[in-house]
């Protein structure tokens, strides 16, 4: 008792210095240092939550058969893209010339200083948790049919060349950011970027066996009926929460007045944004399907949650709440689309992270005056065709060569007992 009662001393001692700091008119340089590095750390905590969501809601949207292996697939990418991200990726995106086109290929190293102004190794925990996340928006488009290590092999690819590279075109101080491009937090370097190599894996793989009938129209969903809805939901409220370490922390100081007002602005805008996709979800289905679709309204609350990721500080809340919405509908028009098509995205993950992600970056103009429209066209094409040519190269490859997608009799069979020998389930499809 006496011992929790000295740490609880030593916290509010501690808690009351800080807020004595922070009280002041500005903080010292080595108390925006440790603020600002405290906030990298945070931010990339709460964005590795999004790992487990990602997990979560791609489980309890494939089949029984397939869940062991959506588990053995995102802890092995998460591991994989980490490594790679250290190795080159990092400075292949932040060694870029100013104006330049890509970096280096090598290893990243901490070089902190005090007149950095944060920790390099907290910068670096941060930035490598948006690589895993946009692999992960990969991960769940290709779920059912892809083999487990060629996967793997495209995670080295996308977390050590196509991701770093499209990204630092603009983060890294590239030739979009000197022509004035603007996405705050992601919505195109990201999600769009993710999404746009998830269609190209999509394309390259093909539906799942019986998916579509002969004139593409969607077959019952008894055969691919989703393993969990509860798991999908989880996963929902999981990633709506590292959402506000993804864009919140996007500020990348909170060592003055201003950073922390700006941190809470976004927060408050990001999750309207998200409610609002949501809501208007659950009204769209009603209304033109008869029915309110869960898995609809956690994909719309997604999708609101992308849109205003590429510019959640400057926008009022009611903007946020029509940025969200309209981000919903695109989605849901959008996953109908698809599947006219006859393209299978097990996730939703390109209509919620292409399409959402396209639509929030060219809205930025509609809140930030030093943006326009061309511009933000012209990041959206560059990055969006970049990383779907690089990707659909790389998914070819694969299938050509140590192959991509498992069997007939393996698809029928069931992923978990093909390619990881492990049931996740007793009771199954």
């Amino acid at each position: 008792m006496i011992k929790i009662l000295n740490k609880i001393v030593i916290f509010s001692i501690t808690f009351l210095s800080l807020t004595k700091i922070a009280s002041a008119e500005a903080l010292s340089a080595e108390g925006q240092y440790i603020f600002n590095s405290l906030a990298f750390y945070i931010g990339g905590v709460l964005v590795a939550f999004m790992a487990a969501g990602f997990c979560m809601l791609e489980s309890g949207l494939v089949t029984t058969k397939s869940v062991s292996t959506i588990g053995a697939k995102n802890i092995g990418k998460f591991a994989i893209c980490s490594i790679i991200f250290f190795f080159f990726g990092y400075n292949l995106a932040y060694g870029i010339p100013e104006g330049g086109y890509i970096g280096s290929f090598s290893l990243w190293s901490d070089g902190s200083a005090i007149d950095t102004g944060y920790s390099d190794s907290s910068d670096f925990f941060f930035q490598v948790m948006f690589v895993c996340a946009t692999v992960s928006i990969v991960s769940g488009a290709v779920a059912e049919r892809i083999k487990i290590w060629p996967f793997f092999i495209f995670a080295v690819a996308m977390s050590g060349f196509i991701y770093p590279v499209s990204m630092g075109w603009q983060w890294g101080g590239g030739w979009l950011a000197s022509s004035g491009f603007s996405d705050f937090a992601g919505s195109t370097l990201v999600h769009a970027c993710g999404g746009a190599a998830a269609l190209a894996g999509v394309i390259v793989l093909g539906a799942r066996e019986g998916r579509f009938g002969a004139k593409g129209e969607k077959k019952s969903l008894v055969p691919f009926a989703a393993s969990s809805i509860p798991l999908v939901t989880l996963g929902t409220f999981l990633l709506w929460f590292g959402w506000f370490g993804f864009n919140g922390f996007s500020q990348l100081a909170m060592g003055t007045f201003d950073d922390v007002n700006a941190i809470s602005k976004i927060a408050v805008n990001t999750h309207l944004a998200g409610a609002a996709g949501t809501v208007t979800a659950a009204i769209v289905t009603r209304l033109l399907g008869g029915k309110t679709d869960i898995v609809m309204m956690l994909n719309g609350a997604l999708a609101g949650l992308v849109a205003i990721t590429a510019e959640p500080l400057m926008p009022s809340p009611i903007l946020a709440i029509v940025i969200g919405s309209i981000g919903s509908i695109i989605m849901y028009f959008g996953t109908k689309f698809l599947e006219l098509q006859r393209l299978d995205d097990v996730v939703g993950a390109i209509p919620v992270h292409m399409f959402a992600g396209i639509f929030g970056t060219l809205a930025v103009p509609m809140s930030n005056p030093d943006t326009n429209f061309g511009t933000q066209f012209l990041g959206v094409i560059s990055v969006c065709v970049f990383s779907f040519i690089l990707s659909y190269v790389v998914f070819k490859v694969l299938k050509q060569t140590i192959g991509l997608r498992i069997s007939k009799e393996a698809e029928k069979l069931g992923t978990d007992k093909a390619e990881v020998g492990v049931i996740a389930y007793s009771i199954r499809d």
